[in-house]
């Protein structure tokens, strides 16, 4: 639901701000949408016009795909799935690394009207067995070593990515048929084919809450179009030929948003798994223009900018697009600095909202501090957390955001959909900014409790309620600790039992065995008690300046 505004001497053309309601609204250049609503985004992004020839290139083989490849794998793919009973509305698990096929898997489902979810391949048989009961999968596409991860949930029939030999373990998995002999099938005509509508979902991927377990987060196949569009919108157009080099994971919607490029004609070059050399060495044979990545990586380019001119030729590269986090001043003047002919441009999203804000230039990104301008389509308002007021310019509250991107809601949790989502469509982002007199949003500070570890998010009270579990363990907090090199990771304050001797080592070796290598606890304190609010909130904030106080 998008609002009008009568008159729209209202809107102050600087900052986007609109007195009478108190919104702010985009000034980037409005992106088409499509008036047809009963349109899938597979059909969407094949119809879109383009001289592309090269779709895929795997960076580790050389292998590539052509779009007249691309387009008669998801037919074929799409027929296969319709044969096995795959129908509009089932949820199917893609549980893979990086690899040419992920995207060609996803526009197979997506065109059925079935619904994609993702999981993090770190993630444990445990972890995902939870998501797989939770979204209610009907089949699974993995990979061969990955098998294992499925192996707590017995009866889901599984179709194996990148072995045709694939021979049959000890495991109890029901593995129905491979990528390869789908490919080889002739597309049929006759396959069932139900109407599928902009309004229908079409993915279900799920985001670390600040309480509770992670939520499927659901977006609508108009929801991923808005996306794409936005996307394609910021993409600079020249005649030579675009490459993008992705390296990051596709179960993310930040990798996901990859798909874009399909609906442009470029060309997405796939990274496996992230290894700086390999990346540097694919930009350089494969002629990469542009490079999503996040802090991290940038981080790792500039110090090691010499050794990376002396032994990479990166003349191609365009431009770097960063997410996840936002960048420091020093970050992005030592990137000019060390690599004066690449771009940055860099962005603020979520799962939830699709888009949000980003810089589409030097200039832009130079407003130091800035998410950047909010999003084609997107409107904003700032809000008082305590009172509910919508704030003006250069004010602090919380974000709240409208538009097309934006989440249909949480999956089989009307509850959190309830404190997320209002009635006028308006999402609640749990983060607090402000929008400056030129439009620009910063993001001051989390309301919500995530710690952002490379990009990936962990929640505090997941680790906080693992942490209560342990028989010496009284109390717990986890809070962000600050690194350089991977933007933050968990660190656990700890109220140890009486007469407990239990160590800091113990401790981490204990959660480690329980979760995923990206929320493992890398540092604890042990303290008498941790500081609560009269509610019993953790104040956390308190946690985080002892922390740093001690550096």
């Amino acid at each position: 639901m998008m609002s009008k505004v009568d008159d729209s001497s209202m809107i102050d053309s600087r900052s986007g701000f609109c007195k009478s309601n108190s919104i702010f609204y985009s000034k980037r250049k409005p992106y088409p949408l499509p008036p047809n609503q009963s349109l899938d985004v597979t059909t969407f992004i094949a119809s879109q016009a383009h001289h592309g020839r090269i779709a895929l290139i795997d960076a580790a083989t050389g292998r590539s795909l052509s779009y007249v490849e691309l387009w008669k794998a998801v037919d074929s793919i799409s027929t296969c799935l319709a044969e096995i009973g795959v129908r509009k509305g089932h949820v199917i698990l893609i549980l893979s690394r990086n690899s040419i096929f992920f995207p060609v898997i996803c526009l197979a489902i997506m065109s059925l009207g079935a619904i994609i979810t993702t999981a993090n391949p770190l993630n444990t048989p445990q972890e995902i067995a939870k998501q797989v009961a939770d979204s209610k999968v009907s089949l699974a596409f993995t990979t061969k070593d990955l098998v294992p991860n499925l192996a707590t949930v017995p009866l889901l029939p599984i179709i194996l990515i990148d072995d045709s030999s694939y021979q049959s373990t000890s495991l109890k998995v029901k593995v129905v048929a491979t990528l390869d002999e789908m490919i080889k099938k002739e597309p049929s005509e006759n396959r069932v084919r139900e109407r599928v509508n902009q309004d229908d979902t079409a993915t279900l991927l799920y985001s670390s809450g600040t309480t509770g377990p992670s939520k499927g987060v659901v977006s609508s196949h108009g929801s991923l179009i808005a996306l794409i569009q936005n996307f394609v919108a910021r993409i600079v157009r020249e005649e030579r030929e675009q490459k993008f080099l992705l390296t990051i994971p596709m179960f993310h919607i930040y990798g996901l948003a990859s798909l874009a490029m399909f609906a442009s004609g470029l060309t997405l070059v796939i990274l496996p798994k992230f290894d700086l050399h390999d990346m540097l060495s694919a930009i350089e044979k494969f002629h990469v223009t542009f490079l999503p990545l996040v802090p991290p990586i940038l981080v790792a380019l500039i110090n090691g900018a010499k050794q990376v001119r002396a032994n990479y030729d990166l003349s191609s590269l365009q431009g770097v697009i960063s997410g996840g986090a936002p960048l420091s001043k020093e970050m992005i003047e030592d990137f000019v600095e060390r690599y004066p002919t690449v771009g940055i441009m860099q962005g603020y999203a979520s799962t939830e909202s699709g888009t949000g804000a980003s810089t589409d230039s030097l200039e832009e990104s130079r407003r130091y501090g800035t998410a950047g301008l909010l999003s084609s389509r997107l409107e904003a308002k700032i809000v008082d957390p305590e009172t509910g007021e919508a704030l003006s310019v250069n004010r602090r509250g919380e974000l709240w955001l409208r538009g097309p991107s934006i989440m249909k809601g949480y999956f089989g949790n009307p509850e959190a959909t309830a404190t997320t989502l209002d009635s006028e469509g308006w999402l609640r982002s749990g983060d607090l900014c402000y929008i400056d007199e030129d439009g620009y949003l910063f993001v001051v500070d989390r309301l919500k409790e995530l710690i952002k570890y490379k990009g990936y998010q962990v929640p505090p009270a997941e680790l906080e309620a693992l942490l209560l579990s342990h028989l010496e363990i009284s109390d717990a907090a986890v809070i962000p600790f600050p690194d350089e090199k991977v933007g933050q990771y968990p660190m656990a304050y700890v109220v140890r039992k009486m007469g407990s001797d239990l160590s800091a080592s113990a401790i981490m070796d204990f959660v480690a065995r329980q979760v995923a290598p990206y929320k493992k606890i890398r540092r604890v304190a042990f303290i008498t008690s941790i500081p609560k609010n009269p509610s019993g909130k953790i104040l956390r904030k308190n946690l985080i300046q002892l922390s740093t106080s001690k550096l």
